[in-house]
């Protein structure tokens, strides 16, 4: 009986022992696998800390901002970022001293587009212990052309520091190339917005100017009126700023427009309906994204009409959207011309503030965000447009601060008029 009691107390003893040593290992794999974890979230971290300010493209505040978080995530001496002039925008870390050694090897690498590699036996160096054992010199390239140079220093392994520079200035270079994209979206938008403005008719400034003149000695108050919506209505469609503005904003320079028009034709032959509903004036929407729509309904649509005919501006709520549509009783179109003018408006200038509004449409919102045009020959013309009521990056930019007497669109246009 005690022989079997001392074996079993033997094989209890050897599992305990085995569990134990099952968990010591689980426990050495779990330490291991979490410091590979820790690691490659602190490296994350490095990368998407860096990101935002090399967005912003390469000058020395994005530099200095970025040098840090580039030292840090590889481990190394310095870093060291410069310009396609050969600019050093921003040195972190040590052994800077060894920067005039650097400069032809940078100078080189600008010309050529190709990396360069410089060994700390190469160079005469009086520091002693100097930080610097290799120091690898990388083109920051851009869609092919050089944009700058990141030079890494480091006191470790020759083969690992090339590559990891190989692979950090291909981060950087994609950055770069990311935010040259972003400006170059801007640049479009702009132009965009320019050509809205050449697209404002001459014939309308000569018509409201010659229709306020004409009023002058017979209604000088009306006439009054009409000159300051005029000059509001110019100032708020040539301002040199902003890509976006409220659709608040939008509607009072859409109401302008038809007071001035109004004027001209007179309330028989132009009728107005404006339709706003409160909650959807401050939506964002691109800057003069509404009033060439307007513009159209009025010049195309009702001016060769006999008789005239009525326009109508809705805007209402869509859930997550405003739904807006300008709507005109007019002459139409066949839809087909009008499909075939659009495909081919940049070429033949035929309905450019439509395509324009489109695209513009397109590229702020996504493709789902493009106008729908509804028209028949003879049945008039509407379209619609649908806005997002948050988009990220869409903001709009406060207008400058003018004394406005008498526009009475604090609470929204009137539900018609």
């Amino acid at each position: 009986m005690a022989e079997l009691l001392t074996e079993r107390m033997v094989l209890t003893t050897l599992a305990a022992l085995a569990v134990l040593g099952m968990f010591v290992l689980l426990c050495r794999a779990r330490r291991v696998n979490t410091s590979v974890e820790d690691a490659t979230l602190a490296a994350l971290h490095r990368v998407t800390s860096a990101a935002p300010y090399l967005r912003e493209g390469l000058n020395q505040e994005s530099a200095d901002k970025t040098g840090p978080h580039l030292r840090e995530l590889l481990a190394c001496v310095a870093v060291g970022i410069v310009d396609a002039d050969g600019t050093l925008l921003t040195w972190d870390g040590e052994a800077n001293h060894h920067y005039a050694d650097l400069r032809t090897k940078i100078e080189q690498v600008l010309r050529t587009g190709k990396r360069d590699f410089l060994d700390h036996g190469d160079v005469v160096c009086e520091q002693r212990p100097c930080p610097m054992r290799h120091a690898a010199v990388v083109p920051l390239l851009v869609e092919g052309q050089v944009r700058g140079v990141l030079t890494v220093i480091a006191g470790g392994d020759r083969k690992r520091l090339l590559r990891a520079a190989a692979e950090v200035a291909h981060h950087v270079s994609t950055q770069l190339e990311l935010a040259e994209l972003q400006e170059s979206k801007e640049r479009l938008a702009l132009a965009e917005v320019r050509a809205l403005r050449a697209q404002i008719s001459p014939h309308f400034i000569y018509n409201a100017l010659n229709t306020i003149s004409s009023l002058i000695r017979t209604d000088p108050e009306h006439a009054r009126d009409l000159l300051q919506e005029f000059a509001d209505f110019t100032r708020y469609s040539f301002r040199n700023s902003g890509l976006y503005t409220t659709l608040a904003d939008e509607i009072r320079n859409i109401d302008r427009y038809l007071t001035l028009e109004s004027a001209r034709f007179g309330p028989d032959r132009l009728n107005v309906q404006l339709k706003i509903a409160p909650e959807v004036l401050p939506v964002v929407v691109p800057f003069l994204a509404l009033q060439p729509l307007v513009e159209n309904a009025v010049r195309h649509g009702l001016a060769n009409k006999p008789g005239g005919g009525t326009v109508s501006v809705t805007a209402e709520d869509n859930g997550s959207e405003a739904l807006i549509s300008v709507d005109d009783d007019g002459i139409g179109m066949d839809p087909e011309l009008l499909d075939a003018e659009l495909a081919n408006a940049h070429l033949t200038g035929a309905h450019v503030g439509l395509g324009n509004i489109n695209n513009r449409m397109r590229a702020t919102f996504g493709n789902d965000y493009g106008l729908i045009v509804e028209t028949e020959k003879g049945a008039g013309m509407k379209v619609i447009m649908r806005v997002p009521k948050f988009a990220p990056g869409v903001r709009p930019e406060p207008l400058p601060q003018v004394e406005e007497p008498g526009v009475g669109l604090a609470a929204g246009p009137a539900a018609g008029r």
